[in-house]
Formats: structure tokens, sequence, C-alpha cells
């Protein structure tokens, strides 16, 4: 393991999306501020896009910290390939909504009566689905419809749609401009330019305990190259470079050992060759119980972010 070679306490580039590690551009505030709000005040649908491995699976674990866990009701579909009653079945399955019968009347009636019942006690509930461009236009209309559970003023279940570039074509279709219609939000998540990828990587060492360089500035300016400014591909590009600089005893790193890694991975030629999605894991996110009631994400964000640092 290569934390003790450069003095870390933690792993700095894990694959999963980790909300301590969120790194916050100007982009990333926005699509955060967005999810926040959309939530927040009950706004029915929200969406968010981006290529693969931007982030947007972080972003969305890291939104609902900024949320008192008493308030805030969470299905998070990871696999959206799903029949519309299976759907039904599963957010059910996730809310711990006991349906009487498993027919598509049955669990509508036993998922309205339960958002009433959150309303009343002021909680907000949210269907989060990832990978959303492959949802089918047959789900989507089923997705569509659930937005019609609200009050006279209010929605009773906030949709958040997140999914890579594919989803925005597929909701320009014809047959899908009502719900198109009924998206009140729409953040988008982009690679990282290069400066972005330095502080990038120094701040995810930072937070896992590093005190000096780890990599060179020329191995910086490579990983940028071969990843594209893709998150998760620095991620891969700089963890296999540590072990490989462990491997041969160097640090800093230097370019050379970078070079390697992207060889290996057959970067060069295929920039998003890694894919991987990560799925919210209620139980093991700690949560912090000092949440500012205020409308600003990014503060409440970074609050717990140093509550945790303690």
């Amino acid at each position: 393991m290569y934390t003790s070679f450069f003095g870390l306490q933690a792993l700095a580039f894990q694959a999963t999306p980790d909300p301590r590690f969120l790194y916050m551009t100007p982009d990333v505030r926005e699509a955060l501020a967005c999810l926040y709000y959309g939530i927040k005040v009950r706004k029915g649908f929200v969406v968010m896009t981006g290529e693969v491995g931007t982030g947007k699976t972080t972003l969305l674990k890291s939104v609902l910290r900024c949320f008192p866990k008493d308030r805030i009701f969470i299905c998070y579909v990871f696999n959206p390939r799903l029949n519309p009653l299976d759907f039904l079945e599963f957010v059910l399955a996730d809310f711990g909504i006991s349906a009487p019968e498993r027919t598509k009347s049955g669990m509508l009636l036993a998922l309205s009566r339960w958002l009433i019942e959150r309303y009343r006690e002021h909680g907000l509930c949210v269907i989060m689905v990832d990978e959303a461009q492959n949802l089918s236009e047959e789900l989507l209309e089923e997705i569509r419809l659930l937005t019609n559970l609200e009050t006279s003023s209010e929605k009773l279940l906030q949709i958040v749609l997140s999914g890579q570039p594919e989803l925005e074509e597929k909701l320009r279709v014809q047959s899908l401009r009502q719900l198109r219609q009924r998206i009140a939000l729409w953040c988008r998540t982009r690679p990282l330019n290069v400066d972005e990828t330095q502080d990038y990587i120094t701040q995810r060492l930072r937070i896992a305990g590093s005190k000096e360089p780890v990599f060179s500035p020329e191995a910086v300016q490579l990983i940028h190259k071969y990843s594209k400014g893709i998150p998760r591909l620095i991620n891969l590009i700089c963890e296999n470079s540590m072990i490989n600089a462990v491997v041969e005893q160097i640090k800093p790193i230097p370019a050379p050992i970078v070079e390697s890694v992207v060889a290996d991975f057959e970067l060069p030629g295929q920039p998003f060759l890694v894919s991987h999605t990560g799925a919210l894991d209620s139980q093991e996110d700690r949560w912090s119980d000092t949440v500012h009631d205020d409308d600003d994400p990014v503060t409440n964000f970074a609050h717990l972010q140093k509550e945790q640092s303690k």
C-alpha cells in the first residue's frame, strides 16, 4: 500500500464517489446549488448531465449531506433498466413502504399516502436516478406522471435525473416534450482544465494527509493530457502511478512513471476506457447533526467537511 510511503492517512484516489474529496470548481458550485435548491423548494424535476467520470454521483451524494438526515428520504435508483412495475416496486422498497399488493394502482396508492404523511412532517422525498440515459421512454413517462403527486401548491416528490449527454438527446424527442417542459432546473458537469487538475490532485492528497509534493509538475501535465481532465481517469492514473512509484522507490513521481501507467491502460487512444458507477449507500454515509438551515449548499457542505476533519 502506498499510504505509508507517501505519508498519507487515507487512500487519496479511490474510485468510489466520496463527498470528502469534492473539488469545488465554478461548475461544481453551480451544480450543487442547483440540486440543493431544486430539492429544498420542491421544484419537482431536476436534471444533471455530464460526460462519464466527471463527478455526477459524487455531487448526488454531496447534496444529500446538505440536508438534516431526519428530514430527507431518498430512493436511489442505480440501475434504470427496469419496467414501470419493477421501478415502482423498487421505489417503495427503498423508501421502506409496504404495499398491500403488487399492482400499479396498489403501489401508487401506498406511495401517495406515504408521501402525504412525510409532507405533513415537513419531510423532503427524493428519487434520484443515476445513469438516466438508459431509461426507456415508457419509464420516463411513468416517472413524469409521478410528479402529479402534489398538493395545491407544492410537489410531494422531487425527482433528480443524472446521466450522460445522451440523456439530453433523449429528452429532446417529440414524445417526451411533456417531461421536458416539467424540468425546472438543469445543470451540467464538465472536465477539468490543467490548472484545476493540479488543484484537484493537490486537494485530494492534502485531505488524505500529504505534507509534501507527490507528483512532479511534468507528471501533472501528463496526467491532465491523458485523462482529458476527467476526474475518474485522474484518480485511476494517480493511484496506479503511486503504486508504481512505491515499487520503484521514487518520489516525487516523475513523468516516466505516468507514461508507463497510461501505456498499460491504453489511455492515449481510449480516454473514456474506464467506467465505474458508484451507488449511494445510506448506511455508510456519515451524516453531521449540525447543518446550517440556509440556502447556500456550498456553505453547508464546507461546514460538514470541516466538522469531519476535526
